[in-house]
């Protein structure tokens, strides 16, 4: 009898630890698209396509600036939308542009 109820236990606690490790990973891929119309996108001048900039209030923009060649985007360059730690918790789109533009080295 206490084998089987130690059994269980064992089950039990290795069934929950691969449900909490499950619910992470589908949280960490389930990351909603930074809004253009976020406070914190506003704020920067975030624009998930870096050609539609307004060029007269970010000077600094120019062609070809994007988030996949920007130093602060971790993601590989053929994804099309990835993760940008100024918008923690939202995907930005490789395409995209801020004023927090840094070129990559």
């Amino acid at each position: 009898m206490t084998s089987s109820r130690r059994t269980f236990v064992i089950h039990s606690l290795a069934g929950a630890g691969a449900l909490a490790a499950a619910t992470v990973t589908f949280q960490a891929h389930a990351q909603a698209a930074l809004s253009e119309t976020g406070p914190l996108a506003v704020a920067l001048g975030y624009k998930a396509d870096a050609s539609k900039t307004d060029k007269t209030k970010y000077p600094r923009y120019a062609a070809g600036q994007n988030c996949t060649n920007c130093a602060i985007f971790a993601v590989k360059a053929t994804d099309a939308m990835g993760a940008c730690p100024l918008f923690a918790g939202k995907q930005v789109s490789a395409k995209g542009w801020c004023s927090s533009y840094a070129k990559k080295a």
